[in-house]
């Protein structure tokens, strides 16, 4: 993809905005494409497969952000990248637990969420690697190449963003990896202050596991981060 436009579709009822943000992206090498309500980019997400990512408003009137990102989780694992309300910490972490991949707050510098944008793409659209590798644990298989996972042969759906954490603390299992790690690797960004991206991504792996029998495999280390057990862990 380093050699062609990544498609972005653009989903705020700020049509102002919208311009705005596009006439940049645009200036800055992405293909954008504005739609103003939700009921819009659900129609257009669930019929297409031409957007690389989404960039979607929380605040919308009539179908909400939410709304939309849930329509779209139901089908399908498009990149979302959500635009919340500087303050709206709650917001932010519903939008993490239904399957968005980060969020910005607004207003946002449009340079921060052009480089949001090709984080996302470089950690969940990459060209699949040229032969399959398999990473096995605990009756885990990650298919690094066709970045699949299954547990036992049975497959489990995942975000880009859960697959590169349980990718990361499979391969490390055993070592404890620091929050500020974990967000700089699977984000590629910083860990910024109350930051609970990674918190809401380990748990949404967790209760995906869980629901095909593997429980007890991800420790949370206090104040430090997370591990990957060797062995699974009873619980207390």
């Amino acid at each position: 993809m380093e050699n062609e436009k990544i498609n972005v579709l653009l989903v705020d009822d700020d049509v102002d905005l919208c311009a705005l943000l596009s006439e940049f992206l645009e200036g800055d090498g992405f293909s954008v494409h504005a739609i103003h309500s939700g009921e819009d980019a659900v129609n257009t997400l669930l019929n297409s497969n031409q957007y690389d990512t989404v960039v979607l408003d929380i605040m919308m009137p009539g179908m909400s952000g939410l709304d939309v990102l849930r329509a779209v989780r139901a089908e399908k694992q498009t990149p979302i990248l959500m635009l919340t309300g500087r303050g709206d910490d709650i917001d932010r972490i519903v939008g993490l637990e239904m399957g968005a991949d980060d969020y910005l707050p607004k207003p946002c510098n449009p340079r921060e969420l052009g480089a949001r944008i090709r984080a996302i793409i470089r950690r969940t659209q990459q060209l699949k690697a040229p032969a399959t590798v398999i990473t096995e644990l605990h009756g885990i298989s990650l298919d690094i190449g066709a970045r699949t996972a299954s547990v036992k042969g049975r497959p489990i759906t995942l975000t880009g963003a859960e697959f590169n954490a349980l990718c990361l603390l499979m391969e490390r299992a055993g070592q404890t990896i620091s929050k500020q790690e974990m967000t700089q690797e699977v984000l590629s960004r910083p860990l910024e202050a109350y930051d609970r991206a990674m918190d809401v991504h380990i748990s949404r792996i967790r209760q995906k596991l869980s629901a095909v029998g593997v429980n007890n495999v991800i420790k949370s280390i206090r104040k430090v981060g997370y591990q990957m057990l060797t062995s699974p862990q009873s619980q207390k």
